[in-house]
Parts: structure tokens; C-alpha cells; sequence
């Protein structure tokens, strides 16, 4: 298997566990081995009474590139509800998940971001809802991501697939903080995280995510279903296959 996917390390002196995305050759792209760590990780997470927080961060100058194109794993309905168990797994974790970006987010990485319960990100970090441009739409990741967007970012958001600085992404609500030093806030939101009880935090963090989980009991297998649909079609096959050939798409008139 070579090298992990997913670095998982506890500093216990701190209360932290850390998820770091260590996939360079593909930018952090989601895979289904990425997946699969990250589930490891959670769950170990989960059942370490030591670890009272889980920080998910990235190295390299992308914390994840969303959906990794050139994984064949799978169809894509099964990769797709793979996703929304991952994203389902940090909502529903009862210990909080922050996020700690120092670099770009596309696609389903946003969705990631969208499903932890704080986020902070450093100047150079940018954002970014690429689906459109591919023959696509952040169908499973919309579970997440609009939860944490004002309905016009959304709106523009999602159909512009423009970029975007971590100072307007704390504008519209879908980080927390944007900082010069994220690893810093990280550390400061861990400790305020282990001044409360444990019972209290999750109790807490539930309420929060109460809502995101029961709209995924109601959308994520129609969800799954329109996702497969679009990668599917003429469309999306043009869409990706221009970006793996770093060429302009040839849309049908």
C-alpha cells in the first residue's frame, strides 16, 4: 500500500487528534483510499477518551483538490454515497472536527470543510465550486456546504465556479475565521474545546449538526442518484475529460 493516505496522530497533552491529508501525487484528491483513512481515523478518534478535538489538515499547498477523476474504483453511485458516509461520519463524530487549511479547496474538498464544525484558513488559501464547469453539480456536497453559505454566495457560488480568497469565504459564512496564522487559531479553539466537559461538547455539537444529519436521512440516496446521473452524460464526459487534457471543453450546441 506504500504510504498512507491520511497521517493520524494524538498529541494527548493537548487533547487533539490530528487528520492530516497526505496525498501529494493527486493534490489530496478524494479517493476511495483517501476515504477509507479518513473513516479509520474518525473512528479511532472517536473511541480515545484522551482525545477531546480532531484537527483535519493537509500537507502541500492544496488541502484537497475534490474528487480524485482518474479513480476507477467502484461506480459511481457507490463512490458518491462513500462520500456522503464521510461527510455524514465528521457531522455526526461527537467530538468537534476543525478544519485548518493553508492552501486550495475545490469540489468535494469543499464539502469536507463544509462538514467540520470550525474552519480556519491562512491568506494564501483559495475556494472554489468547480462542478459546473465540468458537466456537474456539488450534489452530495450541497448537504454540507449550503448550510454554511448566505443564499446569494450560494447562488453565485455554485454556478460561477469562480475563485475565491479565505477573507470572502469568512464573509459568507463558510469559514469561521480566516487568519494569518491557522495553526494557531486551531490550537486556541482546542483549548477552549477541553475547558468544557466532555458530555457538554457533544451535547453541544449536536444540536449544531442535528439538522445537516436528518436532511441527509431525507436527500443523500436522490442525491447520489442525480450525481450518477450527470457523470454519466455527454456532458460531463467532455467536462472531464478536457481537464485531464488541460484543454477548453468542446460543449454540445
Amino acid at each position: 500500500m506504500g504510504e498512507p493516505y491520511v497521517r493520524y496522530e494524538v498529541l494527548e497533552q493537548e487533547g487533539r487528534a490530528t487528520l492530516t491529508l497526505d496525498s501529494p501525487h493527486n493534490r489530496n484528491a478524494i479517493s476511495q483510499r483517501l476515504v477509507e483513512e479518513l473513516h479509520d481515523g474518525l473512528a479511532a478518534a472517536e473511541s480515545d477518551n484522551s482525545v477531546r478535538a480532531v484537527v483535519l489538515t493537509h500537507t502541500g499547498g492544496t488541502f484537497c483538490a475534490g474528487a480524485d477523476l482518474s479513480d476507477a474504483s467502484g461506480d459511481v453511485s457507490t463512490r458518491t454515497m462513500a462520500m456522503a458516509g464521510l461527510l455524514n461520519a465528521i457531522l455526526a463524530l461527537s467530538k468537534p472536527v476543525i478544519a485548518q487549511i493553508d492552501g486550495h479547496v475545490r469540489a468535494g474538498g469543499m464539502g469536507l470543510v463544509g462538514a467540520c464544525d470550525l474552519a480556519v484558513a491562512g491568506p494564501s488559501s483559495t475556494f472554489a465550486l468547480t462542478e459546473a464547469r465540468l458537466g456537474l453539480a456539488p450534489s452530495i456536497i450541497s448537504l454540507t456546504v449550503l448550510p454554511r453559505l448566505n443564499s446569494r454566495a450560494a447562488s453565485r457560488y455554485f454556478v460561477t465556479g469562480e475563485k475565491f480568497g479565505s477573507d470572502v469565504a469568512e464573509a459568507i459564512g463558510f469559514l469561521t475565521a480566516a487568519s494569518d496564522d491557522p495553526a494557531q487559531v486551531a490550537a486556541d479553539w482546542v483549548r477552549d474545546i477541553c475547558a468544557g466537559s466532555p458530555q457538554g461538547v457533544a451535547a453541544s455539537k449536536a444540536l449544531t449538526t442535528r439538522p445537516v444529519l436528518a436532511d441527509f436521512d431525507r436527500s443523500a440516496v436522490s442525491l447520489a442518484s442525480e450525481s450518477a446521473r450527470l457523470f454519466s452524460s455527454e456532458e460531463a464526459q467532455e467536462g472531464m475529460m478536457a481537464f485531464l487534457q488541460k484543454r477548453q471543453p468542446r460543449w454540445a450546441q
